[in-house]
């Protein structure tokens, strides 16, 4: 792995194999590593996903994570999930143009190739004062999860022989970009990232603790969190859940 010229001023820690770099970037940075710094993995033996699911690491797929120190204020934390998955969209736009009409971003951290999930994103924050920022990434770029709860699939399997090496520099300059970005307000980031919403306008099923909502996907509000717009013409303000698209035909909203 190597970074791009674009990233200059972040460190990196390339390894052959950890529990999960996200996991590793928090070690780090308790025993008072303050980053910008890249931890990639050939393969992770323990990867993790959103409320603790397994995340599928078979080697040849990307898994880096990014340690900042106090990138923001702790509240505008979340939103470095927005920053990440447009950083994805560009590499892989950047390396494989011919996809980009079907590359596509769910709420609040997947990134799609013709509805099918082809990146995640996990953050991980500690503390306050500084607050610790962990923005862990995996990409599929040769290997995906045969079975799960929402398609998955590769960029091989999508038509694009693009390596884990190759996706890291790319991603590596574009997060670099996105941040400066995203640190200036987050107007930019959000707008950048409802132009590439794949189920803006759409119907949606919204998983909570213990509860589903239904709805249409409105917009984002100046936080980052979903707005729905419920079936009796209410809105919700959702700042955390599982989103899935309600196929055409198959609901009773607006009936």
């Amino acid at each position: 792995m190597q970074l791009a010229p674009g990233a200059a001023g972040v460190a990196l820690i390339a390894c052959d194999t950890v529990g999960s770099t996200n996991e590793e970037a928090l070690r780090r940075a308790r025993a008072g590593e303050t980053g910008p710094l890249w931890i990639t993995a050939r393969a992770q033996t323990a990867g993790r996903g959103r409320r603790g699911r397994a995340w599928v690491s078979a080697p040849g797929n990307l898994f880096a994570t990014l340690l900042l120190t106090d990138p923001a204020s702790p509240e505008r934390a979340a939103q470095l999930s927005f920053v990440a998955a447009l950083a994805v969209h560009d590499a892989i736009v950047a390396l494989a143009p011919a996809l980009a009409p079907r590359l596509t971003l769910k709420w609040p951290n997947d990134v799609l190739c013709a509805g099918a999930k082809l990146a995640g994103i996990l953050i991980e924050a500690e503390g306050t004062r500084p607050l610790i920022a962990a923005v862990g990434i995996g990409v599929n770029c040769r290997h995906h999860p045969a079975e799960s709860e929402f398609p998955a699939t590769d960029l091989a399997a999508a038509g694009a022989a693009v390596t884990a090496e190759a996706l890291f520099e790319a991603l590596s300059a574009a997060m670099a970009r996105r941040l400066r970005e995203w640190q200036g307000g987050f107007a930019a980031t959000r707008a950048a990232w409802l132009d590439r919403a794949g189920t803006l306008g759409g119907e949606l099923k919204v998983r909570l603790a213990g509860r589903e909502l239904l709805g249409r996907f409105e917009t984002l509000d100046e936080a980052g969190r979903l707005v729905l717009r419920r079936p009796d013409g209410g809105r919700e303000t959702i700042a955390a859940g599982e989103v899935f698209p309600v196929a055409p035909g198959t609901s009773a909203m607006g009936r």
